[in-house]
């Protein structure tokens, strides 16, 4: 059976929670509950670990407990036990160059200012996918990436996200089930209403 590793990235304690790093975190969670499977700590990886299965494949959803920047670490150290390529492993991240609450896939590529993402090709290579979340525009503008990506959605942003949370799911299932070349042609293409009407209004 093939092993696909799903990793939400994010900070792990109470202080972080609903904080912009930690959507991979939340979506990885959402993704866990909805195959009926629960978190174990592996203290060798550094990670809360649940075992699925899905369209004959075995899944590994992952939460680093590493914190975000050294998130490689413990991905590393799952490759590893498993025997897992890069190719092998989808990485959810929260993504400032995206508006808040849109996706997209990509594969291979730069770290984009993110420190979770340095540290997982630092320590795994390149090669991974990566199910970006958008959490932009950074606001206001001058805040510091560290302060704005560490900062709490406000309630307005939360209704939003949860809003589009069934979507986002059914986005991350359609690229396990289906691999990134599909599903970066069915999601990379696709804009919410919101921001439909936004861009309308901005044209009219």
């Amino acid at each position: 059976m093939d092993c696909l590793l799903v990793a939400g990235l994010g900070n792990p304690g109470r202080e972080y929670e609903n904080t912009r790093h930690n959507i991979g975190f939340w979506l990885v969670d959402l993704f866990a509950a909805r195959h009926g499977v629960s978190w174990t700590m592996r203290n060798e990886q550094h990670a809360l670990v649940a075992t699925a299965a899905r369209g004959g494949k075995r899944i590994l959803a992952v939460k680093p407990q590493t914190y975000v920047n050294e998130s490689g670490r413990s991905l590393a150290a799952i490759t590893r036990f498993y025997k897992l390529e890069p190719e092998a492993v989808l990485v959810i991240h929260d993504e400032l160059n995206i508006d808040l609450g849109e996706i997209k896939v990509s594969v291979g590529g730069g770290p984009g200012g993110h420190n979770g993402l340095k540290s997982i090709i630092s320590h795994i290579g390149n090669g991974f996918t990566r199910f970006r979340v958008g959490i932009g525009p950074k606001s206001p503008p001058m805040m510091e990436m560290k302060d704005f990506v560490l900062g709490r959605f406000s309630e307005e942003q939360l209704a939003l996200l949860n809003g589009r949370m069934p979507e986002i799911v059914k986005g991350l299932e359609l690229l396990v089930d289906t691999g990134p070349n599909n599903a970066m042609n069915q999601l990379n293409q696709r804009k919410t209403k919101q921001n439909e009407r936004k861009e309308q209004t901005i044209q009219g």
